[in-house]
């Protein structure tokens, strides 16, 4: 026993404090098969195996419901006992020895026998529970989860390859879902409640999290968790897993490197600050990069990265950090390029603004369903911002700001693609001109729904051709030409 984890003056829980009886008691053995001899003779007709179905998941839902009292108890029984002053200092090992020791003693003292399985089930619980986020530690660690999605205590999805799928995880109630999402928010200083019932953090491990509780959320707080990739996806990673094609590649690596501005489109979950990580691998050691995102997810590998997060205001009201904010004082700190996570509000205008004064080669995001919906989405953007511009003109911003932009998707089958990549050239009259030159081309689908398509050119030479050999970067034609360049 680790006496130093202990509370001084701890009082042992009393014998009989629960009702919970034996595990091995609870245990009913599964009706036996009824054999073709015995059959033939017995009055009595063999039970259908639906009914041992049945019968077999009430067992199951009572023994989890059993084990979850019995975890709730040692839950609490385990906080008035651990010293957690001492928890910070004390090793992985040692903590889960511990917990193991001490949830053996109250077991003991209880009177609760488990077998050998749930108990090395319930210690693991246990230590989640303490240290971590609960039930969620579990898919949190599973690598092959990408998104968390709780809809109340009961009803846990989870996205795996683009689909989503119901998990087996669930809350002991709503108090214990409430419970986790105020660890959560509290460990980065915000708070949530009726009279705040939203809140958008970031985890350790940089996930984003967002979280809304009753009385907005109806039927039990609402949870969503996007998973931060430990391991980037580089240009090759994307190429391989048909995201793109290498000659998408080699021309985004010539806009990238020619310091073209770039907006990256798409929807929620299409993978737009993926493309953009990768993007940014092509922009140089020597330049100087200041990020700005609501929560810090871009994985810059350069050597000379500034990255800003902005701040919502605090209990109070106050202490607001918009992404305007840290983008008008990016602007006095030297930035060779300026990369937005996300561009959704007033923000557009000094983003626009830095793509037109210097500061060339500055990328960022927005949500929209094609490149001509994305020029409309900054329209709106820069009339929500209050801004009185005519249309002309504000479209002849929009038009001398933006070069590039690229439209990623997910598709029905949960795979993502980059669907688009289409060039601003200008102007024409009051209507901004823009050509098409790569896309994806979608063929048919498989027996199992997968998508039948490939990548193809369009056709149309880069506007862009002569900045591009300019600056060292000799595209052949061939790669404009519309032909078939890779299989989906």
């Amino acid at each position: 026993m680790f006496s130093k984890y202990k509370k001084s003056g701890s009082a042992k829980p009393t014998k009989g404090s629960t009702n919970v009886t034996n595990i091995a008691d609870a245990k009913a053995a599964a009706p036996a098969a009824v054999t073709e001899a015995q059959a033939s003779g017995s009055l009595r007709r063999p039970v259908p195996e639906r009914k041992v179905e049945v019968k077999s998941r009430d067992k199951d839902r009572k023994r989890k419901e059993r084990l979850g009292e019995i975890k709730q108890e040692l839950h609490r029984a385990l906080l008035e006992t651990l010293n957690l002053a001492a928890l910070e200092h004390a090793s992985e090992n040692e903590l889960r020895n511990e917990i193991t020791t001490i949830s053996g003693e109250i077991l003991e003292e209880r009177g609760i026998v488990l077998n050998r399985e749930d108990r090395q089930a319930l210690n693991k619980e246990l230590y989640d529970e303490v240290t971590g986020l609960g039930p969620l530690e579990t898919l949190l660690r599973d690598e092959s989860v990408n998104d968390i999605l709780v809809n109340g205590p009961a009803q846990v999805f989870v996205e795996r390859d683009g689909k989503l799928e119901l998990s087996n995880v669930t809350f002991k109630d709503e108090k214990h879902l409430l419970r986790i999402i105020d660890k959560i928010v509290s460990a980065v200083g915000r708070r949530v409640d009726e009279s705040n019932p939203y809140v958008d953090a970031r985890l350790q491990d940089g996930s984003r999290f967002n979280a809304m509780v009753p009385p907005v959320a109806v039927d039990g707080s609402l949870v969503s968790i996007r998973k931060f990739k430990k391991d980037k996806l580089g240009i090759d990673d994307l190429v391989d897993f048909g995201a793109f094609s290498e000659e998408m590649a080699a021309y985004l690596q010539a806009a990238v490197s020619t310091r073209l501005n770039i907006i990256v489109s798409g929807g929620t979950g299409s993978g737009k600050t993926t493309t953009l990580n990768a993007l940014s691998s092509f922009i140089a050691d020597d330049e100087r990069i200041l990020t700005i995102e609501d929560t810090a997810e871009l994985q810059l590998q350069q050597i000379h990265v500034g990255r800003m997060e902005s701040r919502p205001p605090n209990v109070e009201g106050k202490g607001e950090v918009s992404p305007r904010d840290c983008l008008k004082n990016a602007l006095r700190m030297r930035p060779d390029r300026i990369i937005v996570g996300e561009t959704r509000g007033e923000e557009v205008i000094d983003m626009l603004q830095a793509m037109n004064t210097g500061h060339d080669g500055s990328m960022t995001t927005i949500h929209a369903n094609s490149a001509r919906d994305g020029v409309s989405r900054l329209e709106n953007m820069i009339a929500m911002a209050g801004i009185e511009m005519p249309l002309k003109a504000m479209r002849s911003q929009i038009s001398s700001a933006v070069n590039l932009i690229v439209q990623v998707s997910r598709l029905q089958d949960g795979s993502r693609r980059m669907t688009s990549i289409t060039e601003i050239t200008g102007m024409e009259g009051e209507v901004i001109s823009m050509q098409e030159l790569f896309k994806y081309q979608r063929v048919g689908l498989t027996p199992d729904n997968k998508i039948i398509g490939h990548f193809t050119a369009t056709g149309v030479r880069s506007h862009f051709s002569e900045r591009f050999r300019m600056w060292g970067f000799n595209l052949p034609t061939s790669i404009y030409e519309p032909t078939r360049m890779e299989s989906a």
